[in-house]
């Protein structure tokens, strides 16, 4: 991800001098290094992948480590907001074509009973 000033590897020696150019340099004084994991996560996330996935990318053996890295975003809420939204105007039609027949519960119509 990052490479030296002669275009190979950072050393280790260099890298807190470098990072601390590069992040001023683009308008993110504040940015940890660290920060970067929870940026990357939080996107891989918003892909679809699974909790194993996001383990298994960002080196992790429990869920609770992967977890602390991921974090929700508004674009994810309108999105499941959306979803929900076209759920409900499903169910609904799916109510009024079943004339005759008795009334679901909420819980029986989630559980497609």
């Amino acid at each position: 991800m990052f490479v030296g000033p002669r275009g190979g590897p950072l050393r280790r020696s260099g890298f807190r001098r470098i990072w601390n150019k590069v992040r001023v340099d683009v308008g993110l004084p504040d940015l940890h290094f660290h920060d970067m994991r929870h940026v990357g996560n939080t996107l891989a996330a918003t892909t679809g992948a699974s909790l194993k996935e996001l383990m298994s990318r960002m080196g992790h053996a429990s869920s609770r480590a992967a977890l602390i890295y991921q974090h929700a975003s508004q674009d994810r809420d309108k999105v499941i907001a959306a979803a929900l939204g076209e759920a409900f105007t499903v169910a609904r039609a799916s109510d009024k074509s079943d004339k005759g027949t008795p009334k679901r519960s909420g819980t029986q119509r989630a559980r497609k009973r």
